[in-house]
């Protein structure tokens, strides 16, 4: 039986995320990236969000790479459809588990908004 959002507020998810996972997980199918850095994803349930990468960039660390928009324009949905990049295009991540940086499907949704 699905977990209802009070369930999910008890276990210390936030309103927005028990909303999220009491009405179900959502599944990336398309991810396109846009030249302000932003994605435009959509989902198994046909809906389209924009999420934005730019504060995750201004922080630095794994994403600092993807400040580079040629880099940023590589991004692809590997076989789990996270939302990912190869830090070296010429690297195999599935082999070099490091080359590779990722977003979920779940935070992605949360985390974005919807576009019309």
């Amino acid at each position: 039986m699905p977990k209802t959002v009070e369930q999910y507020i008890a276990m210390g998810c936030d309103r927005k995320t028990a909303e999220y996972y009491a009405n179900g997980r959502k599944r990336i199918i398309h991810v396109l990236a846009d030249d302000d850095f932003t994605l435009l994803l959509t989902f198994d349930n046909g809906e389209k969000r924009r999420f934005d990468l730019k504060p995750m960039l201004d922080k630095g660390g794994v994403f600092v790479k993807l400040r580079q928009i040629e880099h940023f324009r590589r991004v692809y949905l590997d076989d789990c459809n996270c939302v990912s990049w190869d830090l070296d295009p010429d690297v195999d991540s599935n082999i070099v588990w490091n080359n590779k940086v990722d977003l979920c499907a779940d935070s992605c949704y949360i985390d974005s908004i919807p576009v019309a």
